[in-house]
């Protein structure tokens, strides 16, 4: 019999309208699951056991009453703890916001509440989304539940491994260079990085805003569709969200791709991509050639800047946002003989080695000297970019790549050389920096039982096409392996 924790969003959906079992139930197989995976992986840093029951009981109530808010009523879910909520601590993952419990919810999350979704916890990550192993995290790093001497790739590894060891049916993750569809990449997981402005970011804590995206992480093309549909839309808090309908994401889910033109980036299937990893995604190509799409080889030449471009603009951003942090209003305050010095040894005491060196490199790229050379060019690359997307997009409805250049990396592999951990992401970077939506579905794995994603990018606001396909890579895969913490067979340590 299937473990309720393992059900899909969709399953677990028809079993609670059938009175099969209860969100009760649904909530308890999750906490039954994260009692013996979480002394392996560490991907929770709270557990919401008040408000998740009351949830819980409240959808039971409406659901026996007939009231229905959709697929999303009586899931449980988690959270990346960079998103605001109210009356549960949110730390970034950080010693600076140590103890700090926002006064309201983050647009996102509220939209989750308001589909009746019930909140499992919060979930570790890279502190202030800044890495790509959730190493970085001040409370320790999560593991992946493939193998747990491995990250979960990060920003958002404890989102992942939540998703992948069966202790939440979704999650809500941010990406800002990579740090949804990385993760999904590194632990078997379809993870989406919508249009920019598609999710508001009101309570999402910022780091690089003009970059920053909140999205899903979930087992299915489908499961992610429904996070992402329930979570969209237009928000006053947000100027810079998209005021207009919110795309049909799931209409086209079982059209197939006859007729659809697909382009390879050529740029993203050379050097630095592992040959299990480039072998999968060739052979994901051939199944969409033969389910009847237009294989094209597509050129951007830019991609090879674009890793160059975001550590120059990211960090930037970061150094801007987060001077917020000064231990005078809200978290950590150090005490000094002045003011001046409470804030400083404030925020060396408080962040951590990885924010302190983007800090460093973002408030010198825009120091009086250093703007136009560091900044103003990687802005000019930025521009590049976008540019080769849109011709690209000329040709072609969708590009696809590899997700992350390599499978799941040991723990502290790549610890002390950030060059080899920034390129983690040379795949996912560019459609940040544009602006478009893309997303990671897992297609194999390597000879080591590791995950392995494969990437759909498509225009802004080109979501229902990227579903599309999406759903077809996942049919023509045919990916059904669980990660091996994610067994009613695991024993506690």
């Amino acid at each position: 019999m299937t473990d309720l924790a393992d059900l899909s969003i969709a399953d677990a959906g028809r079993g609670l309208r059938a009175g099969e079992f209860t969100a009760q139930d649904l909530l308890e197989a999750t906490w039954r699951r994260a009692a013996v995976t979480e002394a392996h992986l560490h991907a929770y840093l709270v557990l919401d056991r008040d408000g998740a029951r009351r949830a819980a009981v409240r959808a039971d109530e409406e659901l026996a009453a007939g009231t229905d808010r959709g697929p999303l009523h009586g899931i449980p879910l988690a959270l990346k703890d960079n998103l605001s909520t109210r009356g549960i601590e949110t730390t970034c993952a950080s010693q600076i916001l140590a103890g700090y419990t926002p006064p309201y919810d983050a647009t996102a999350v509220g939209r989750l509440r308001d589909a009746g979704a019930v909140i499992v916890g919060k979930t570790n990550l890279d502190e202030f989304a800044m890495g790509s192993s959730t190493e970085n995290s001040a409370y320790g790093p999560t593991r992946n539940p493939w193998d747990t001497d491995r990250v979960p790739g990060g920003s958002s590894g404890g989102s992942a491994a939540v998703v992948a060891a069966g202790s939440a049916f979704a999650a809500l993750g941010s990406d800002t260079g990579g740090s949804i569809r990385q993760p999904a990449a590194l632990t078997g997981l379809v993870g989406v990085k919508p249009t920019y402005g598609l999710v508001s970011r009101y309570g999402l804590v910022a780091f690089a805003s003009s970059l920053d995206q909140i999205g899903p992480l979930a087992r299915s093309v489908p499961d992610a569709v429904d996070v992402l549909t329930a979570i969209a839309g237009w928000d006053r808090h947000d100027a810079t969200s998209y005021p207009g309908d919110v795309p049909d994401m799931g209409r086209s889910l079982d059209a197939g791709v006859q007729g659809v033109r697909i382009g390879v980036v050529s740029e993203l299937m050379g050097e630095g991509i592992a040959p299990e990893v480039l072998s999968a995604t060739v052979a994901t190509v051939e199944r969409l050639a033969a389910a009847g799409a237009e294989i094209v080889d597509v050129s951007m030449p830019s991609t090879e800047y674009a890793l160059s471009a975001y550590y120059l603009i990211a960090p930037a951003e970061c150094s801007s946002n987060l001077a917020r942090f000064d231990g005078v209003r809200y978290g950590l305050r150090v005490d000094g003989g002045t003011v001046e010095e409470m804030m400083a040894r404030t925020r060396a005491e408080g962040f951590g080695p990885e924010v302190i060196r983007r800090i460093l490199l973002g408030t010198y790229a825009l120091s009086a000297g250093y703007y136009d050379a560091f900044y103003g060019q990687a802005q000019k690359v930025r521009t590049l970019v976008r540019r080769d997307f849109a011709a690209a997009y000329e040709q072609v409805d969708v590009l696809v790549s590899p997700t992350s250049p390599t499978t799941a990396f040991r723990i502290g592999e790549r610890s002390d050389d950030p060059i080899a951990m920034y390129y983690s992401d040379v795949c996912t970077i560019p459609s940040n920096l544009a602006g478009d939506p893309a997303i990671s579905v897992p297609v194999a794995l390597d000879g080591a039982g590791l995950p392995i994603g494969f990437q759909v990018m498509a225009p802004q606001l080109g979501e229902e096409m990227m579903f599309r396909v999406a759903a077809e890579v996942e049919r023509s895969a045919g990916f059904s392996f669980r990660a091996p913490l994610a067994t009613s067979e695991v024993t506690e340590p």
